[in-house]
């Protein structure tokens, strides 16, 4: 479901694209970025940490730099991997590269946001607010649904 709705995005953004006529010099270098199928997990009671999971297409090669929301204090994007036989979970600290026309999906068990300082808690249903910053794309204003991730591996809570 995810890779539809986001093979369709960039379906409309590449015909689009090719009816503008082009009004720079350097044509492509800048490009947009999509967000589709945003999800927060809810917070229980007293925690304050959450993890939230979308896909995204660029339409140029990119990197998502950071993120932030009025509801957490820290966001970040983090990866999950296997190393020496456990699942080790750290920050991205030169971001999440997007190359262009693939998508990039952030989902439980990989690479995902990680919301630290959590103000209130988050319940199914409500709504968060993200903003996702790129090295060279306009930032993107993302609305996540709370809610229990429906795709992918879930290895834990994040």
């Amino acid at each position: 479901m995810i890779r539809a709705s986001a093979l369709a995005v960039l379906s409309t953004l590449t015909l689009a694209a090719c009816g503008q006529p082009d009004s720079s010099d350097n044509a492509g270098s800048v490009g947009r970025v999509v967000a589709t199928d945003a999800v927060c997990r809810p917070t229980p009671n007293g925690r304050q940490v959450t993890g939230c999971y979308l896909s995204l297409i660029s339409t140029a090669d990119d990197t998502l730099v950071s993120i932030s929301s009025p509801v957490a204090a820290l966001a970040q994007v983090h990866e999950m991997r296997m190393e020496s036989n456990m699942m080790m979970m750290r920050k991205l600290e030169t971001g999440l590269p997007l190359p262009e026309d693939q998508i990039v999906t952030l989902a439980p068990g990989g690479n995902h946001i990680m919301l630290m300082g959590v103000t209130e808690p988050l319940k199914t249903g409500d709504t968060v607010p993200l903003t996702l910053t790129f090295a060279t794309a306009a930032p993107v204003e993302v609305t996540a649904t709370v809610g229990q991730p429906a795709v992918g591996e879930d290895h834990g809570t994040h």
